[in-house]
């Protein structure tokens, strides 16, 4: 399904229904929009270990701007205030009141943004593995030099510098970066969801080429006012834990849970144990 909100064309996807039929009775769901990382990846990644979710929330996946599904434009329009404001565009168009908000990696930027911005439209906000500055960079970098493959850090350089050249070479380093992302990686297995992926590597340049490097949204996290679920994985080189441990200790009230044998992708390393955290963490903050 597609959305023509502000400039641009957001698809979006929706799993699970919002109304629960139980005899004579009629309940709804709460709505969760769950917002992809990279940036330059796409929602496809979320599935279908999160589709377990939608007996509990009906699901709403969406591609950013130029990435995915959603249609392409000027480059330069690439950046996380308008995916925070397409992300408000496209709740008012599905008529939506509060919602909860997923989001890993840079998607937890994005959603921590939103949170920030919008508080009074956020039920409850869950972040997985992400930062809230560009310090995450630096400690990135640090942590690739010292565990990183020769390899590694020659494909990582495109990333800090932004200059992939074509989707191939993209495609390419998340394959060779792939044990670095998940202690259960497997090239012949674990690399399936980055086939499927629509990268865009416009997006990806304009961010870690840009906009990144000066992210900052710290000392406005305080701002933030649903309950909220901060996750974080042990052995993450990219968005290292101690930075989820700064958004918990910046949010009131905030909870965190790091899990002790994963990487960056929690989803693939403890997914069984990602959703039962997020499902329980819903079920006590109601």
């Amino acid at each position: 399904m597609r959305a023509k909100i502000r400039d641009t064309e957001i698809f979006f996807d929706v799993e699970g229904s919002a109304l629960v039929v139980d005899g004579a009775s009629i309940s709804s769901k709460p709505v969760a929009f769950l917002i992809h990382g990279g940036p330059g990846a796409d929602h496809t990644s979320f599935k279908p270990t999160f589709s377990a979710l939608s007996r509990k929330l009906q699901l709403v996946y969406f591609d950013h701007r130029g990435q995915g599904r959603s249609a392409r434009g000027p480059k330069e329009t690439y950046t996380l205030d308008n995916n925070v404001e397409d992300m408000e565009a496209l709740r008012q168009h599905l008529g939506l009141d509060k919602i909860v908000v997923i989001g890993g990696s840079y998607g937890g930027m994005v959603a921590l943004t939103y949170a920030v911005r919008y508080p009074q439209n956020v039920s409850h906000l869950i972040v997985i593995a992400t930062a809230a500055h560009s310090g995450f960079l630096k400690r990135a970098k640090e942590i690739l030099a010292s565990k990183g493959t020769e390899e590694q850090k020659a494909s990582a350089q495109r990333l800090w510098d932004g200059n992939f050249e074509n989707e191939e070479q993209l495609r390419q380093y998340f394959q060779v970066l792939g044990p670095m992302y998940s202690l259960k990686y497997e090239p012949t297995t674990s690399g399936i969801a980055w086939q499927r992926n629509i990268l865009s590597v416009d997006a990806i340049n304009v961010a870690f080429g840009g906009f990144l490097r000066n992210y900052n949204i710290l000392d406005q996290l305080h701002k933030i006012t649903a309950p909220t679920l901060v996750i974080a994985g042990r052995y993450d080189w990219i968005c290292a834990p101690e930075f989820s441990e700064e958004i918990a200790q910046a949010i009131p009230n905030a909870d965190l849970r790091i899990f002790e044998n994963s990487s960056h992708l929690i989803r693939a390393d403890e997914p069984e144990a990602l959703l039962d955290a997020i499902a329980g963490f819903l079920v006590y903050k109601r």
